[in-house]
Parts: C-alpha cells; structure tokens; sequence
C-alpha cells in the first residue's frame, strides 16, 4: 500500500514538473497573456482539467513557475539556507565568498532571468499578476544585503565600501538585465559572464592585493 501511494506521489510530481517546464516555455515564447493554459496542456501531455486540479488558475502556475526556477527545484529550502549560499556566509575570505556568490548567482540567473523579464512584462499588462507579490520586498534584494553584509565583514574586504553601497554595487552587476545583455544579447557563455562579473565586482569591492 505504501509502495502504492509512493508511485502515485512520484507521477503527480513528475506531472507538476512538466506542466510548470511546459509553462515556462511557453510564457518565454509567447508571452502571459498570450498563452493558453490549453496550449500548457499540449505541451505537457496532460489534460487542462489537470492544470486546474494542481495549480487552480494561471496565475498560480506562474507563481510556482518563478519559485521553483529561482530555486532550482520544488522544495520549500529557502534561498538564504540553500548550501551554494551558506558557502558565501562560511567562506573565510572576502574573496572566497565574492567567488561562490558569483557562481551560485549564475546558476541561478540562467534559470530565472529570462522568466523575471517575462513577469515584469506581464505584471505591467496583467494586475493579477502585481497581486502575486503584494507589498512584498525585493527577495533578490534581500539576499543580496545578507551576503553584502558577510562579504563586508571577512578579510580582504575594501574597508572604505560601507555595506549598503556593497550591496547596491552586487544588486546592479548580478542583475538578470544585466546578465541577458552579455548571454543573450551579446551571445556570451555563462562562464565568461561570471568571470566578468567577479573580476568587476573584485575591483569595486575587495582590496587591490597590489
């Protein structure tokens, strides 16, 4: 019976897997408002009863969509307590930790830039959309001044760069804008944006070994 239900609860997470994958195609593609949750369906081999069942309407689906992209899966770990972040907090140099925020922020960025384009779009025609997040503050904000704060605090750090300019400076250049300029506009690996973006922020934010 046990086995039973296990099997039925990996085929319900192997569905929400391919309808939030169908979704984020699609809304990337076409936009919000011009996608259909039929044509979700379709793509996902599933009936649209069953987007209904699992997500209720469209707007939750593109909520999920954006959070289990900003995390990489669908467990309920935030940000500040996934390992690639807590490598940032426990790293012992300011380098160190300016080193794993890059690489950890890009593989973040490939998954979720492309969408955060797709939703401010969609926020700017659709209200519903703008509810999703109610009065709610920058999340990516707020992870970039917990790790502006640890960075500022280890060796090798420039002591003339108050936190909060820290993380004003780590908010612009690890920016999803930013990082679709150089990969998709100008057709850059994500592993040369990364070396950009750290050499950039090694000379705003960390002492000049020289």
């Amino acid at each position: 019976m046990g086995e039973s239900k296990g099997r039925q609860s990996d085929k319900a997470r192997e569905t929400r897997r391919r309808i939030i994958e169908a979704a984020g195609a699609l809304f990337i593609e076409q936009g919000y408002g011009a996608t259909k949750l039929q044509e979700i369906a379709d793509r996902a081999g599933v009936a649209v009863q069953t987007i209904y069942f699992v997500f209720r309407n469209k707007p939750s689906l593109l909520k999920e969509l954006v959070d289990v992209a900003i995390a990489g899966d669908d467990e309920p770990v935030p940000t500040m307590d996934r390992p690639w972040f807590t490598e940032v907090t426990t790293a012992p140099t300011a380098e160190a930790a300016l080193a794993a925020l890059t690489a950890g922020t890009r593989g973040t960025l490939e998954r979720v830039a492309a969408i955060s384009e797709m939703v401010r779009a969609a926020a700017a025609a659709n209200p519903e959309i703008r509810e999703l997040w109610p009065d709610q503050a920058d999340p990516r904000y707020a992870v970039i001044s917990e790790a502006a704060k640890s960075l500022t605090g280890k060796p090798g750090a420039h002591p003339a760069v108050p936190v909060e300019e820290a993380a004003d400076i780590l908010y612009a250049v690890l920016s999803p804008e930013l990082f679709l300029v150089f990969t998709r506009d100008r057709a850059w690996p994500p592993a040369r944006w990364e070396r950009w973006a750290y050499r950039t922020l090694r000379s705003q934010l960390l002492v000049d070994e020289a």
